[in-house]
């Protein structure tokens, strides 16, 4: 049991059943997926472009959220924040999953055919940023700077456990600071490579904007569903309760109107200046059952958890956050679906079990990073000079 002024800590072990779960969907997941490779290698691979990419939102973001509480000396956030740290470390199975990607890179990216590129003069004029060789540059070096961002924001909070030493929050507000506009254009360039030159003709001056509304919305989901589960069974302090939550409701709600705000603003402006160049992808996704899924994804990512969180009760409910939480976890998915596979499947929606196995994949790896990085850690960071504020936090 650890005290930090009047705030009592007892770190209790996560159960193993978690971890269990978490191998057998990771062996289920990883079984499926190499046997997709073997079947048929495209489609497989297209869906660990969503699988990826969703994971990356969800590690990224919460990097994104560390950096925000420190910037603005949020106080609500404090007794929660371990949990986005946790949360963060997902970034470090990207390249498990990215390798394979780009061993069979020619399945998923046109531009990657040189007899392609030399027919076609757009893909010629964006040749010298379209390339292989710069491509795979460019992904290591984000990975990279979201790991070193990472190592900066982590070792200076779990160092803060043991020393209590505020000069370390200042030292994370400097390095929040440095983070904001390396995130910013990583987060937008990641978004361009992976996503958007799935098909190169098209561009969207506003998408890497679109992937960050998502991105952010997914960490916050996945933060508020654990935060939640955590503190009802006993795992995080005493005193946390409706106002923390209410916070927690609140961003889900406000980002879920920022990614429709910005959803819409991007369909409304390429359809305005009615381009063919841009009018052809959404032309794509209202073929077919692709029509159907594009008018989905308004009741999907914004419909539904509009509703689910527009009373400001439910914002206090923490059975209705979990809910959302998961909801909105899913409509990224949902979202990040619907601008990738089309690519693969012009005529309709895919859907067997290809598309089922890397969700099993990545929930069972999710399980495992969040179980180990959480056993050795506090999963409160009671160092934290502002934690008794967090914790007495009230509207």
């Amino acid at each position: 049991m650890i005290e930090n002024q009047q705030i009592l800590y007892h770190k209790k072990p996560l159960p193993k059943k978690l971890l269990n779960l978490g191998l057998l969907l990771f062996v289920v997941g990883l079984l499926g997926t190499i046997a997709g490779f073997f079947v048929d290698s495209a489609r497989i691979s297209f869906n660990l472009v969503v699988l990826t990419t969703w994971l990356a939102s969800i590690g990224i973001g919460s990097l994104f959220f560390i950096g925000i509480e420190y910037l603005t000396g949020a106080v609500w956030s404090v007794p929660f924040r371990r949990v986005a740290e946790i949360n963060s470390a997902i970034i470090f199975v990207l390249p498990i999953l990215i390798v394979p990607i780009i061993l069979n890179i020619h399945s998923l990216y046109h531009w990657t055919h040189i007899e392609a590129v030399q027919n076609d003069t757009i893909l010629k004029n964006k040749a010298p940023y379209l390339n292989e060789t710069f491509f795979i540059i460019r992904t290591v070096v984000f990975i990279f700077l979201w790991f070193l961002f990472y190592y900066l924001f982590i070792s200076n909070s779990r160092k803060q456990d043991s020393t209590s030493d505020q000069k370390l929050t200042k030292r994370n507000s400097i390095v929040s600071a440095a983070f904001m506009p390396v995130f910013a254009i990583s987060l937008t360039f990641f978004a361009i490579d992976w996503l958007m030159s799935l098909e190169p003709h098209w561009y969207s001056t506003i998408f890497g904007v679109y992937y960050f509304a998502g991105t952010f919305l997914a960490s916050l989901g996945a933060f508020t569903y654990i935060s939640i589960l955590l503190n009802e069974k006993g795992y995080l302090v005493e005193g946390l309760g409706p106002d923390h939550y209410y916070s927690m409701g609140a961003l889900l709600f406000g980002f879920t109107n920022f990614w429709a705000y910005i959803a819409f603003s991007q369909f409304m402006l390429i359809w305005y200046a009615n381009l063919p160049e841009e009018t052809f992808w959404f032309i794509n996704r209202g073929v077919g059952s692709w029509f159907y899924m594009s008018i989905g994804i308004i009741l999907v990512k914004f419909i539904v958890p509009y509703i689910l969180l527009l009373p400001q009760p439910a914002k206090m409910d923490p059975k209705r956050l979990k809910i959302a939480a998961l909801w909105i976890l899913f409509a990224h998915y949902y979202d990040l679906f619907w601008v990738v596979m089309p690519t693969f499947s012009k005529n309709g929606i895919p859907f067997n079990w290809f598309e089922l196995v890397p969700i099993v994949l990545g929930l069972g790896l999710f399980i495992m990073v969040f179980y180990y990085v959480a056993s050795k850690v506090n999963l409160v960071p009671i160092g934290d000079p502002k934690l008794r504020r967090g914790v007495e936090f009230h509207l």
